[in-house]
């Protein structure tokens, strides 16, 4: 019999809400300021070494990303990109900032029936202010018993958020779309974990699914969440 679920855990951004989008049609206007000075898939793998090297620094989110693109031009134009391309990518993390929520489709309805029976947890990576910012504006926040931004998710972390929150890991649900974040670390961690994938996934986000593994799930969206969740319970 397997042991019943208590919590279901939510990754935010590309789970409840678009986000790599404006992160991808950023770069691409990044891509255009500095085409005069590197070919653009140069300048990519440029951008995505810059943000590794700098994750421990800046961690997660707009104004690492943003300080990382500054870096990234500085370099390939050896110090001579102008102030107002600078100007610009700052203006763009600022819009980045500022942008709408957009909710996916069916997620405040599958969040509002799942918090009827279970414990609901936001479980993010980012900027503490630019998430308390997303969260507000998604009308979501007062489905969510508790709310955590972290700088990573590691089986630690997620086995200290489980206890936090009264719920033993085997009795979690981590529910996401990165898989590298989401799904496998949660599962080292003893909880479960589902996968739904988006369609702009970030490059660092990558990593082999655990197929095999009976704590796995990849669903096609979200709003398939409550079937799985029953079926998990009727098992």
């Amino acid at each position: 019999m397997t042991e019943k679920l208590a919590t279901i855990a939510f990754d935010a951004d590309d789970t409840l809400w678009e986000n790599e989008q404006f992160f991808r049609m950023t770069q691409e206007r990044f891509k255009e300021l500095l085409a005069d000075f590197t070919e653009a898939d140069h300048l990519s793998e440029r951008l995505l070494a810059a943000e590794r090297r700098n994750l421990g620094q800046y961690g997660f989110g707009i104004k690492g990303f943003v300080l990382s693109m500054i870096e990234t031009a500085i370099e390939v134009t050896e110090d001579r990109v102008p102030a107002s391309v600078i100007r610009e990518l700052i203006a763009a993390g600022q819009e980045m900032l500022r942008h709408p929520i957009h909710l996916l489709d069916g997620v405040e309805k599958t969040v509002r029936t799942l918090a009827e029976d279970y414990d609901i947890l936001l479980v993010t990576k980012g900027d503490l202010l630019d998430q308390e910012r997303k969260l507000a504006q998604s009308g979501l926040g007062d489905m969510f018993d508790g709310i955590e931004v972290v700088s990573n998710k590691t089986p630690d972390i997620y086995r200290t958020i489980f206890a936090r929150h009264n719920t033993a890991p085997e009795r979690a649900m981590m529910v996401g779309n990165s898989m590298k974040s989401d799904v496998i670390p949660p599962i080292e961690a003893g909880a479960w974990g589902v996968y739904v994938p988006h369609n702009y996934t970030w490059e660092i986000e990558h990593a082999e699914a655990p197929s095999a593994h009976p704590r796995f799930h990849e669903l096609p969206r979200l709003t398939e969440l409550p079937g799985l969740i029953d079926a998990i319970q009727k098992s």
